[in-house]
Formats: C-alpha cells, structure tokens, sequence
C-alpha cells in the first residue's frame, strides 16, 4: 500500500485507498493484543462501570466499524482470520473467551450491534466461514439482546441492527422486537431533523453518531423493500445536515461539547452515513471536504500511545475528561467514520473533487440545541442556554452548562473542587462563599434562544437568582449577569482557556495584562481576554491544573475576580477569543460598551446597538 509506511499524520487522505491505508495503520498496532482465542482486545489496565470481559469484548468488536466497510468496499485484510476465531469463541458457552450470558442494560448489547451490521453488509466475511454448530451459537448470543431491558434511548437501534443482520442471512431473529424498537425511536424525533437521545434534553454528538448513524444505515439496508420507511429517515437526515455543518470549522475541527468526545473522529461519521444512504444534501465535494478535514485535523494530533493505540481523551491522553463507560477499547467507535469504505471505487463520492464549506450564515439559531452559533474563520463559537442531561453524565457542568464552546479553544474540565486553579472554571461564572467551593450554571430553569442573544435563568443556590445574556459581536460576545442574592458572594468571570507553552507568564512570547478591569492572555498563537465593562473587578490569569483542558495540557484561563454583598447586581463583561494576535490597545478600544439605564443594557459595538430588558 503506497502510504503504509508513513506516520498516520502523513497520510494524505485524499483517496479511497488513503482511507484504507489508514485504517490498516491503526489496526495493525493491535494485533499484537488480541486473546490466543481471538476472542478478546485488551489495550490497557483502566476500568469501566462494566466487567473487564465486557471491556475486551468492546475493543474488539468496535474495530469491526472500520473492517465491516472495508469488506463490502471489496477490499481484504488478514485480520478477518482473528475475527473469525474471536466469533467462534466468543459465542461458545464451552470456551474460555465465552463473551457470557447477557443481563438487563448488559454493555454486549453495544457491542452485538455492529456484529449485526457485519451480518447484512458483509455475510461472506462473518457468517459463511461459520459451520452451522457456529452460526447457531453466533445467532443464539445476538438473539439475547430480545430478552432483557435497555435503556431508552439509541440503544434500540441496538434491536434493530441485530435483528436486521440476522434477518439478513436467514436466522431466526424477532420482529416484534424490531418494530417495537422502530416505534420507540421513532418517539425520539422532534422536529426539523432533530432527536433526542431519548427522554432527555441533551442534544449532542448521539444525534449525529448515534440516532442518524443508525437511520441512515438501516434506511439504505431497507431501501428496496420498504422505501417508503427509507425515505423518511433519509429526509431526517437531510434536514439534520443543514445545521449540523455549523458544528464544522473551516480548519476541520468540530465543536468540542457534550460527553463522549473520546470517540474523536465519529464526530465526522454522519457524513459517511449520508453518503452511504445516499443523500446528497450538500454537494459530495463539500461533504467530502468536511470528512477528510476532520480526519486530517485529528491525525494531526497525538491522539494515540507510543505503541500506537488510540488514548481514551480528546487531543491527547486524558482519563480526566473521560466517562464512566469509556474503557480502554472505547475510542475506537471513532471507526463509525470507515463507513465510507463501503463505498465502491467509482461511486460519486470518490470521484468528486473536495470542496471547503458552502456560504453558511454568520450567526445561526440552532433552537433544538439551545444554541447560537457564531462564526469566524477557522473557529466556530456556541453561545448555549445550557443543557440537562438529567442523569448526570461525568462533568456534566462543563460538558453542557459552560456559557460558550469553540472549535479554537476547547473547554476544561475540573480536577478538582476547591479553587480557581482546581476549576479551571473557563467560559463560566463561577461562585462562591468564604470556602473556596466554587459552583456554576447548572439546570436552567428558563431559556431563549433569538438571532441577537442566549438568555437563561439558573440558580448556583435556592436564595441565589442569575439571569444571564450572552450577545455575540465578531470575535467577542457579551455576558451580563442580573444577580439577586441573599448571600455575600465571591465570583469569578473566566475567559477562553488558551494554550500554555512556557513555566513563567511573561517568558518570550507571551504578553499580558492584569487590571482592575481587563485580564488578557497575548500569545503568538491565540488571544483570550475578559473585559469588565461596568468596573471593579480584579484581573487575573488563572493557570489552572494540568490536563483540565480537552484541547491543551498546559493552559491559562484569564478571568475577572468579584466580591458581592448581599442583594442585587449587575455584571457586565467582554469575552474575547480569537486566533489572531492583537494588541492590548486594539483589544480595549474595540471591545463592545455596555451601559445601564432604567433596568436596560445599552450594548453597543460599532454601529451595532441592542437594547436588553433586564425585568
């Protein structure tokens, strides 16, 4: 293969054969961890909420999203050898690699569905090599995703994969279970191309990996028999699309928000699905450019361990960031974005040429999200009302409640609870009393969403009342805060985090400014600035813990400090984030202005000017 031999970051991505390079270049680091059954992929020692057996069985089971493309593209590769082992064994109640006996919301039924897919687009690889003793201990362990309860949510797509697969090459499967999964989901659409993931409010990356992932691959399974239930998840899918790009940064890089961001590039998965169901909703050039960008960007970055293995975290290694449910083999559902491979050699897609983005609109209403999103070149910025995933997915705050995302300057986690430093509280306005305990927006408990501003009511306390706007402007926005308090309160304004390079502030390079009214962070390679546009605070720039941040080690957060008596106040503040080096004079003097007149904001900047009722 022509790029084999290169790093994976050298990879051209240009080609189908590029893709399939690449996809060999990240398998072939495993083999050397698969079970003597083959059976089972242990890539490391972290653990899950599920078993370790569940664990193994998921590394290797995701790997079959990239291999089961690669197959019904036409292509080969010797792995299939081990996969076939790992299905007679797993399956095999008498064998030590026995995958095991399924339970209610049992981690397997993940895993089986891609199996199932494996079953209707590839038989000859994973099924006919089987002799029937085999195929009826395969069909048998599938089948037991129909006798237990799972969550209601994506996972009855669980259902309909497998049920699909095993229709597929003639085994016994359950269609009452099918339609009834069909049915559920269906519940889950809203509107305009939107799901929830369930009975939930969060609308992040499982619409588009998840709930359209899945519709879109059944619709092209179904397409000759049942057209007109095809249709209607390929119309999904194309109005889903239309907002969707906004999350995408001319440079490649997606809008980093929400949990499961480990699975790094399923974030471009979507795409693949459209293309597979055969929607072309934008041209395939344009959807061509978006995928390849966003693989390109990715390999761009030390996502993966010395021997080669993909890391749980986002732009480098980091358990910090990482979910409950994230063991060692989980980053590899980033192999949903192979499905293209299934693709043949002259389909359209492969023959377009790549396309940057269309003409998108400078700033667009994402309602169902709770979202405005603004854009600027090479970074796209969500201003949010905030999201409750109800069951409280790890860092939930900073995966959902932070007043703004971005494709340049990637939000923080926390270390720890205690202190700015431990926060890393960026893009929030964190509060706290005498103990350092710092809390933020969590649980809004009203929203708006127009083309001017994001507004959202939340309470860090029950005695502690916030109305929030935040207004978009260029490369700034403005957050003002209505606070009513019955508590003496300190609070702390922070800005975008941005990377961090050398051990001092102020080494070569780097220039900053700390006021009683601005903290900025001048790097060669970023800005990040907090304005206070009403007076009094105390600037500061915050060098929070390592590895808090998703994009960056090493980061600074400039922020805005406060203290509050009790009773009612007004906060008014510039956010700056930008890739371009500004000077400090540029940055005042092009910030936007706020004033307060009978309970209004006056906002002002340039010769835009917008009133906010602060009732």
């Amino acid at each position: 293969m022509e790029n084999f031999n290169l790093p994976i970051h050298e990879n051209p991505l240009k080609t189908k054969k590029d893709l399939e390079e690449a996809l060999i270049q990240i398998c072939e680091p495993l083999k050397s961890y698969y079970s003597k059954g083959g059976a089972l992929l242990k890539l490391g020692n972290s653990g899950a909420y599920y078993d370790s057996t569940c664990a193994y069985l998921e590394g290797f089971s995701r790997v079959l999203w990239g291999l089961v493309p690669l197959a019904k593209g036409g292509s080969d590769y010797d792995l299939w050898d081990t996969y076939i082992n790992g299905i007679k064994n797993g399956t095999n109640p008498n064998h030590e690699e026995y995958w095991g006996k399924s339970c209610d919301f049992d981690q397997r039924f993940v895993e089986m569905a891609v199996m199932g897919l494996g079953l209707a687009l590839a038989p000859e690889k994973m099924w006919e090599p089987l002799s029937e003793d085999e195929k009826k201990n395969f069909a048998c362990w599938l089948d037991e995703i129909n006798n237990f309860d799972m969550p209601d949510n994506n996972w009855k797509f669980f259902l309909v994969f497998v049920n699909t697969g095993l229709r597929k090459v003639g085994a016994p499967y359950n269609k009452n279970k099918l339609n009834e999964a069909l049915e559920r989901l269906d519940k889950f659409y809203i509107k305009d191309g939107w799901y929830t993931d369930g009975p939930t409010k969060q609308m992040d990356y499982y619409i588009a990996f998840g709930m359209h992932y899945y519709g879109l691959i059944y619709s092209k399974l179904i397409e000759k028999e049942n057209p007109e239930e095809s249709k209607k998840y390929k119309d999904r899918g194309a109005a889903f699309a239309k907002d969707f790009i906004y999350w995408f940064s001319e440079d490649g890089a997606a809008l980093p928000f929400g949990r499961s961001l480990t699975y790094r590039f399923a974030q471009c998965s979507f795409w693949g699905a459209l293309v597979f169901a055969g929607v072309e909703v934008f041209s395939y050039g344009v959807i061509k450019g978006i995928v390849l960008r966003n693989l390109r960007w990715w390999f761009s970055k030390p996502i993966f361990s010395r021997d080669g293995i993909l890391s749980i975290g986002y732009c480098y290694e980091n358990l910090i960031m990482g979910e409950g449910y994230n063991a060692p083999g989980s980053p590899y559902w980033a192999f949903k974005s192979f499905i293209l491979l299934a693709l043949p050699e002259n389909h359209p897609f492969w023959l377009a040429e790549e396309e940057e983005l269309p003409k998108l609109e400078k700033r667009r209403n994402l309602v169902y999200a709770d979202m405005l999103i603004t854009r600027e070149e090479n970074n796209v910025i969500a201003l949010t009302a905030g999201q409750d995933a109800i069951w409280e997915p790890a860092h939930e705050a900073a995966k959902y409640e932070k007043f703004a995302y971005s494709t340049a300057f990637a939000f923080s986690v926390p270390k720890g609870n205690i202190g700015l430093v431990q926060g890393a509280y960026d893009s929030m306005l964190a509060l706290s009393e005498e103990d350092d305990f710092y809390r933020v927006r969590r649980r809004c408990e009203e929203k708006l969403i127009t083309e001017e501003y994001v507004y959202s009511l939340w309470k860090p306390w029950n005695n502690v009342v916030i109305k929030t706007w935040l207004i978009p402007f260029d490369s700034y926005y403005v957050r003002i805060h209505k606070i009513n308090s019955e508590r003496n309160l300190y609070t702390a304004e922070g800005g975008f985090s941005v990377k961090r390079v050398n051990n001092d502030r102020g080494a070569v390079g780097e220039d900053f400014l700390v006021t009683d009214e601005v903290a900025i962070a001048n790097l060669p390679w970023a800005t990040s600035a907090v304005i206070d546009l009403l007076g009094n605070s105390e600037g500061e720039v915050i060098v929070p813990e390592a590895n808090t941040n998703l994009n960056e080690p090493r980061t600074y957060i400039p922020t805005l400090k406060k203290k509050l008596s009790k009773g009612n106040h007004i906060l008014a503040t510039a956010v700056l984030g930008t890739l371009d080096k500004m000077s400090k004079e540029q940055i005042m003097k092009e910030s936007p202005k706020v004033r307060i007149e009978d309970n209004k904001a006056v906002v002002t900047y340039k010769d835009r000017k917008l009133i906010i009722d602060l009732k």
